[in-house]
């Protein structure tokens, strides 16, 4: 596939690139705009989205001055600026994008309102550094499409995949014999099923190893993250489900393996820090000093891999039947997901029932093997509905 813009050609003549942060106020969006700040003007930030904190936001513009910012959520801000362009709601991404001069998107919106600016994105030909696993998940056989019709690029910017990615770099895809998704196991990793049923809400925010968005924490926390991953790693390196595993790894330093046929395994190491993915997604193919932290080799480094319970955690199950089927599954498990999540936040829902509501959900749906975009969103708003319906029964 090919960029808009020979970024090689950038750097050699020392032009910044351009930059538009989608989700800038998240978690994956400020340690984007940490590396931009390190970066030495490497980068020109001109284009931010957020959906309702407004505040961070506006310090944010304060200081990377981009041309245009976008507001997805309900409340307009009582700013009275002439010095950047805002637009207002979620329908204005697409038309920020088409609107503003890019090189190169970091698309971190959470969960399935990320799809339709990746999209976007990749409909102009562009390079989209994805953080937004559910666009892959819900859409995976579009949005692959789409890039390959336009030249447009998707790199990578999950840790497991980015590691992914960097390894396969040392052989053929026909040469892969499994990629190994690493996952820390969360907080919950040594806890009993009867434990399970009494986890709080405090807890399962509590991650050992990782500060992320109350979303991806829960996430991870029941392994449903890897389960989404699983589905993004079928679609982003054309991998099948079978080739796939996952191994728990509670120090999180290995960020994930690829093993080919001769019986070599490569992987990539180094502390949990976001900051590394983002920055090596932003500058490929070159290498750049880094505000990420960096593995201190005379210290004792203990790295200890388990293979996940599926009896407790049944999360992988579902994720490795959905990447082997595909079609509107992928939808209706992040839909389902999305959703029961959002009920154990507000204390509607146990934790131990999110997989189970999702498992549920899943089995009842129509599937559609080949589904439009239009059927793909038709999914995702009956995949919500009835989940909501589980809950309140």
């Amino acid at each position: 596939m090919r960029n808009s813009i020979d970024r090689n050609n950038l750097t050699a003549h020392n032009i910044p690139k351009r930059l538009a942060v989608l989700g800038s106020t998240g978690s994956i969006g400020r340690n984007t705009l940490e590396v931009a700040a390190y970066s030495e003007n490497r980068y020109k930030v001109v284009l931010l989205s957020a959906h309702k904190n407004l505040a961070l936001l506006e310090e944010q513009i304060n200081r990377f001055h981009p041309e245009t910012v976008v507001v997805t959520g309900n409340t307009e801000p009582r700013w009275n600026r002439t010095d950047v362009r805002v637009l207002y709601g979620s329908d204005s991404l697409c038309q920020a994008l088409e609107q503003t001069d890019w090189d190169i998107l970091l698309s971190a919106i959470v969960g399935s309102a990320g799809l339709q600016s990746t999209i976007c994105a990749l409909e102009l030909g562009k390079t989209v550094a994805l953080a937004n696993k559910e666009s892959l998940v819900v859409g995976g056989s579009i949005v692959t499409k789409i890039a390959e019709r336009t030249g447009g690029r998707i790199i990578p910017v999950d840790s497991e995949h980015s590691a992914v990615w960097q390894s396969m770099m040392s052989g053929e895809r026909h040469e892969v014999e499994r990629l190994i998704l690493t996952a820390s196991g969360g907080p919950f990793r040594c806890f009993s099923k009867e434990q399970l049923k009494n986890v709080t809400v405090e807890q399962a925010l509590a991650h050992p190893t990782w500060n992320m968005g109350q979303k991806i924490t829960i996430d991870s926390a029941t392994l449903m993250n890897k389960a989404l991953e699983i589905i993004e790693a079928r679609w982003l390196f054309d991998i099948p489900a079978a080739k796939i595993n996952v191994m728990l790894h509670p120090q999180s330093v290995v960020h994930s393996m690829v093993e080919f046929v001769d019986g070599a395994v490569l992987a990539q190491l180094s502390p949990p820090d976001m900051r590394l993915p983002i920055q090596w997604a932003l500058d490929y193919p070159n290498r750049f000093p880094s505000p990420a932290r960096k593995i201190h080799w005379e210290e004792m480094l203990r790295l200890e891999f388990f293979p996940p319970d599926a009896e407790r955690f049944p999360a992988i199950s579902l994720g490795l039947e959905v990447a082997r089927i595909g079609g509107t599954a992928g939808a209706i498990l992040n839909a389902a997901n999305e959703t029961a999540v959002e009920a154990f936040l507000n204390h509607q829902l146990p934790f131990h029932q999110i997989t189970t509501v999702c498992q549920s959900i899943l089995e009842q749906h129509n599937y559609e093997h080949t589904p439009t975009p239009e059927q793909l969103w038709a999914a995702d708003r009956w995949g919500r509905e009835e989940t909501k319906k589980w809950i309140s029964r």
